[in-house]
């Protein structure tokens, strides 16, 4: 049921892109927000209540709600798991900036490249040339496939019905919004919802690592996993970027200078400096990787069928 959900899914997602801020990522946020609104009293304790009540209850329901569609019939609780993987993964949420960057870059129109880049990741693209356009692109893609494809991907294969991709989702939403309020650092209310998906995105962040090494430059990204995530601001994103980074033998990383403004980046991959060739052969790396995903579910389910 999990390969033919996800089939469904990439048929219907080319078909019929999801509008994923509107329908998705606005509404949680707001939930998220009217949660923290009610419980926020800036202890711990408030954080673990309001995250339970976030997160589990919707998970709760959900996986209430699959088991009462599958006692009636198993093909309404695989239309369920169509709509929960609709919702919550897909390459729509990025390919859409990415190819439109791309195009911009191979024609030379590098101001257009700027503003689709800012429209995408919400930062000052001004000074940017084209190799810190490309560099930042496919950061930003291989992140973004880690988010919203491989990482609810394996959720979804772990937990029964579509209960892990609403919680991977969730968990995320949660942890997001409730990480960008004023002192969020200082502020023990969000802790709980950052270590808790730290724990959920482990093993998720070490798979897709995995995935793009084997498709890849398996040496490389090996020695890049190793070596290089503590360098980067967010580790255990690192984890990804670096793999995927030594994966495809290009450079990524490394301070980005915006004007006056120089962002703290370590050096990721090896090879040459990324450039919009570079951006190809990552929408080749992803598209291997999720190929290699679709195959072990397959093997998963002959096994299932054989046992």
């Amino acid at each position: 049921m999990s390969l033919l959900s996800l089939i469904a899914v990439f048929l219907i997602e080319q078909l019929q892109p999801l509008n994923y801020r509107r329908a998705v990522a606005e509404p949680l946020g707001a939930w998220a927000d009217f949660i923290e609104s009610r419980f926020n009293a800036g202890g711990y304790r408030h954080g673990i209540a309001a995250w339970c009540l976030a997160v589990l209850l919707p998970v709760l329901l959900v996986g209430a709600l699959y088991s009462l569609l599958y006692y009636v019939s198993p093909i309404l609780a695989w239309a369920l798991n169509v709509c929960a993987l609709y919702l919550t993964m897909g390459f729509r949420q990025f390919s859409h900036h990415y190819t439109e960057i791309q195009l911009a870059l191979r024609l030379g129109d590098l101001e257009r490249a700027r503003q689709l880049l800012a429209e995408w990741q919400g930062r000052s693209t001004v000074d940017l040339g084209s190799e810190d356009i490309a560099r930042l692109s496919i950061e930003g893609a291989l992140a973004a496939s880690h988010r919203h494809v491989f990482a609810v991907l394996l959720w979804f294969v772990i937990l029964p019905g579509p209960c892990g991709a609403v919680l991977y989702r969730m968990a995320a939403v949660v942890r997001e919004r409730w990480h960008e309020i004023i002192g969020a650092e200082s502020n023990d209310f969000s802790l709980f919802a950052r270590q808790v998906f730290g724990i959920i995105d482990w093993l998720p962040l070490r798979a897709t690592a995995s995935a793009f090494a084997i498709v890849g430059d398996f040496e490389d990204a090996v020695y890049c996993w190793r070596t290089q995530p503590a360098q980067w601001p967010d580790r255990d994103m690192g984890i990804v970027l670096a793999s995927g980074a030594g994966a495809l033998g290009v450079q990524l990383g490394r301070p980005v200078v915006d004007g006056a403004e120089v962002s703290d980046r370590g050096e990721l991959g090896l090879g040459d400096p990324a450039d919009v060739d570079f951006m190809q052969s990552a929408v080749g790396l992803v598209w291997r990787a999720t190929i290699l995903w679709i195959l072990l579910l397959f093997l998963l389910g002959l096994a299932s069928l054989a046992g």
